[in-house]
């Protein structure tokens, strides 16, 4: 068995957002994906870390859950992104997932699962950009002065850390907590002081690549694994 993690597979197969129209590395990124997931065993677990369809709905974004079913791999576990506009309640998503055959996808939200001796945890999460305009105050990234959101945020995160109890901890989010020397202190300090080992992320595409922070920073370590930054390959996290 092992463990992979693979971020903003952006999927459109029903509802006509293809990310081709970007050209470059994500001309033909779905058949990308197929072969990228190659590598991944039947009894293997997979995160991936949100943006994970354009679906605007669970119906319109059924043919892009059956495309990630059908996949390698025995679990996938979901976080939800930005973009993920079809997310709904755990209730109702793990329902829809029954009812439509989906076996091996699961809800990472509120809640942890176990893989070896790791416990599996994650968000969405969120983070601040610099004011461009010069005033040097944070604002909230696409959503600006949302605290409300920001500390729901929190609460979930802290809920999943929680849920792991004493066990190792690796966990999962969709934005980046830290980005281009910028942190969002109240994430990294739930990550610190849950004991997470290893942080991974999404969100960033193309040029923005070059603004990821990778590697240890403090007590934790953060790696990308947008899709195009993988070369759409879910990337191997452990045996």
């Amino acid at each position: 068995m092992a463990l992979y993690a693979i971020g903003d597979t952006h999927l459109s197969l029903s509802s006509n957002k293809p990310m081709d129209v970007f050209g470059g590395g994500w001309e033909g990124y779905v058949d990308k994906l197929q072969k990228g997931f190659a590598a991944v065993g039947p009894e293997d677990t997979v995160v991936l870390c949100g943006d994970l369809s354009w679906g605007m709905s669970l119906e319109e974004a059924k043919e892009d859950f059956a495309f990630l079913d059908a996949l390698p791999g025995a679990r996938k576990l979901l976080l939800k992104g930005n973009h993920d506009y079809w997310w709904n309640t755990a209730a109702k998503m793990n329902r829809f997932f029954a009812e439509s055959g989906f076996s091996t996808l699961r809800i990472l939200h509120n809640n942890c699962y176990e893989y070896g001796g790791y416990a599996l945890c994650g968000t969405r999460g969120w983070f601040y950009e610099e004011d461009r305009a010069g005033h040097g105050a944070k604002i909230f990234y696409e959503e600006a002065g949302d605290q409300k959101v920001f500390k729901r945020e929190l609460i979930r995160l802290e809920a999943s850390l929680k849920a792991a109890g004493e066990r190792p901890k690796l966990c999962f989010l969709h934005y980046p907590p830290l980005y281009q020397g910028y942190r969002c202190p109240e994430i990294i300090a739930l990550l610190e002081q849950y004991g997470v080992e290893r942080c991974y992320y999404g969100h960033l595409h193309g040029g923005s690549h070059r603004l990821a922070v990778e590697g240890r920073q403090g007590d934790v370590a953060y790696y990308l694994v947008s899709a195009d930054y993988v070369g759409f390959r879910p990337q191997k996290i452990c045996e």
